[in-house]
């Protein structure tokens, strides 16, 4: 049974009708505020975004710290984060980042001679830390020792006030 090519006004009623369903859509959707598309897609960028369409979480949050202004502070805190990931375990041992201020870092060490080696490791570290957050984000290393350390007690010490048979001064 075959039944071969359809007539040609069967053909031709059925493009009216599409037509008139398309038109009717459009009709509908415009009564709904949805127009359709008038300009064509674009080709390798995606569809443009609504701004209440879903989107995925890292790039709300991206979007968000760049409206803000918050991403160099948030990339200096993950920096500060990963101290020992960045320096290495046993410099991070020893020290710690304090605050990051008009592209200086204050690293505090826990003992004089680490406040040492890493006033010795400055500009190695300026240029690990401009890796992370961006070239010349980071220019100088401030370095602070130890403040309040227990000072050393022995035979040349002497505590208290003077006495009546204090000669020196």
């Amino acid at each position: 049974m075959d039944e071969g090519p359809a007539p040609q006004h069967v053909t031709a009623r059925g493009a009216a009708l599409a037509r008139e369903k398309l038109a009717q859509a459009k009709a509908d959707a415009a009564k709904r505020g949805q127009l359709p598309r008038r300009e064509p897609r674009r080709k390798g960028g995606g569809a443009r975004r609504n701004s209440g369409d879903p989107q995925l979480f890292g790039r709300a949050i991206a979007d968000l710290l760049a409206d803000r202004g918050w991403e160099r502070p948030v990339a200096v805190g993950a920096v500060f984060g990963r101290w020992h990931e960045i320096v290495g375990p046993e410099l991070a041992a020893h020290t710690k980042p304090e605050s990051f201020e008009d592209g200086e870092v204050l690293v505090l060490a826990d003992s004089t001679a680490w406040a040492t080696q890493v006033r010795l490791l400055a500009r190695t570290l300026v240029r690990r830390l401009n890796e992370e957050l961006g070239d010349g984000t980071v220019t100088k290393v401030k370095v602070r020792g130890p403040q309040n350390a227990p000072r050393p007690s022995g035979g040349l010490r002497v505590t208290g006030s003077r006495g009546p048979r204090d000669t020196y001064g």
